[in-house]
């Protein structure tokens, strides 16, 4: 038996969830997600990422008919008939069917599908050990193409940089601004510590302004540690005390080594262990009840 999604009204079983191939998210990548996760049977941050979606179709110029309570909803039901108390949930909206032209006048109506499942990013031993990562060629998109900040089914900058990532077997690959400035990862946004300052890459450079990100920001606040949104190069990173990604499916991960350098001891550090440890705690509670 596999699982409930639901598309544009119903709640269909998976095998049935179909889009027409004349829709422009599957032509064009012409559409926007978010990924979203539910702990014990919680929706974390839930309206943060309705937001976000909402957002990201403000961008393009995506209308959802819905309202963003009408959306949280829909997120709530597909985890309710699926029983899934903890879980990885996608919801998608795009343009909707159209033709083989460009033009998104000719799609008269969005498609929103939600799917809720499971997810392991990242085997569990390498929260313990951490992640070997490297910097690769391919750029991030700039702001005047598209824009990182938009959560676009167009995924094809970040698959390009996990494919070199691959070649080089490593989990991860760290992407970099046009101007050589560090901005996220693939799918994660990335952390550094330096003499007990938190540092992040600034939102204005260039990268999807992550959920986890900010929470973990808001927890290294509420420890009173020093957090700060500037502009980072890889010399910053190797010389760093510790390194972390975060992101929705991978939470809180180490980095270990960067270009083969050892960052720190070469071990997780302390920092990253307490905030995953805050991390974990405030998902419990904090969020949507399903």
């Amino acid at each position: 038996m596999g699982f409930i999604v639901y598309l544009n009204g119903k709640f269909v079983p998976e095998e049935e969830a179909k889009v027409s191939v004349f829709d422009h998210g599957f032509l064009y990548g012409d559409g926007v997600f978010e990924g979203i996760r539910a702990y014990h049977g919680c929706i974390f941050k839930l309206q943060e990422h309705i937001r976000r979606l909402y957002d990201s179709a403000k961008a393009i110029n995506l209308e959802i008919s819905l309202t963003q309570e009408e959306m949280m909803e829909i997120v709530k039901e597909t985890c309710r008939k699926n029983n899934l108390k903890d879980s990885y949930i996608r919801l998608i909206v795009s343009r909707g069917k159209g033709d083989l032209g460009l033009d998104p006048r000719k799609c008269a109506n969005p498609s929103i599908i939600c799917i809720a499942a499971s997810i392991s990013l990242y085997p569990p031993e390498l929260y313990q050990t951490g992640l070997s990562v490297i910097t690769v060629p391919t750029r991030r998109n700039i702001a005047e193409g598209v824009n990182p900040r938009i959560k676009s089914l167009n995924y094809l900058n970040n698959i390009m940089a996990r494919m070199e990532a691959t070649l080089a077997g490593v989990e991860e690959a760290i992407l970099l601004t046009q101007e050589g400035y560090v901005a996220e990862c693939t799918g994660d946004n990335i952390f550094m510590v330096r003499d007990g300052v938190i540092k992040t890459p600034a939102i204005h450079l260039g990268m999807l302004e992550g959920v986890t990100r900010n929470s973990v920001i808001e927890l290294a606040k509420k420890r009173g540690i020093v957090v700060e949104e500037t502009v980072l190069t890889r010399f910053d990173f190797f010389t760093a005390d510790e390194c972390w990604l975060t992101g929705t499916a991978a939470e809180l991960i180490p980095v270990v080594n960067i270009d083969g350098r050892p960052i720190g001891s070469g071990k997780p550090g302390p920092m990253f262990a307490a905030l995953l440890e805050d991390y974990r705690e405030v998902v419990k509670h904090e969020g949507s009840q399903i």
